[in-house]
């Protein structure tokens, strides 16, 4: 079940996000801030246990994908893709007409999987990414 963002799941996330070291490491008051409304977000909820989430934001025509993970014991289940088919829906509701996302060159995997999405690379953004330092590439998928 994909549910919007809670207060009550900012342990589950984190949890998530610290296996994931290649995503933005997010600090627990941000994950309030999107259960506040201030960011828009996403869990993937099975049974009571959060397995991936989702935020974003929207930008005038766009819309910016700003964390996303699923567990890595869940992965390749389809909880990513019913993440991101949430926000794009989501996205053309607000009218935006595309997503974008940064994403660390280095994951192949995560690449491979937005590209399955309509994703395309648009960009590079030199040394974005810290702890190990590295270039994020800027994606761009159509809404349409």
């Amino acid at each position: 079940m994909i549910r919007k963002i809670e207060d009550g799941d900012g342990d589950a996330i984190l949890a998530i996000q610290s296996a994931c070291p290649e995503i933005a490491q997010w600090t627990a008051w941000d994950y309030v801030r999107v259960a506040r409304g201030e960011m828009v977000g996403w869990v993937a909820d099975n049974e009571g246990v959060v397995a991936g989430f989702l935020v974003a934001r929207r930008i005038v025509s766009e819309i910016e994908i700003l964390n996303f993970a699923v567990r890595p014991v869940a992965r390749r289940r389809g909880i990513g893709t019913a993440l991101l088919r949430e926000v794009f829906a989501w996205g053309k509701a607000c009218g935006a007409e595309t997503a974008l996302l940064e994403v660390r060159a280095s994951n192949l995997a995560a690449l491979r999987f937005y590209e399955r999405h309509g994703f395309r690379t648009t960009g590079r953004r030199k040394l974005y990414y810290a702890a190990p330092t590295e270039d994020g590439l800027e994606l761009t998928a159509s809404l349409e």
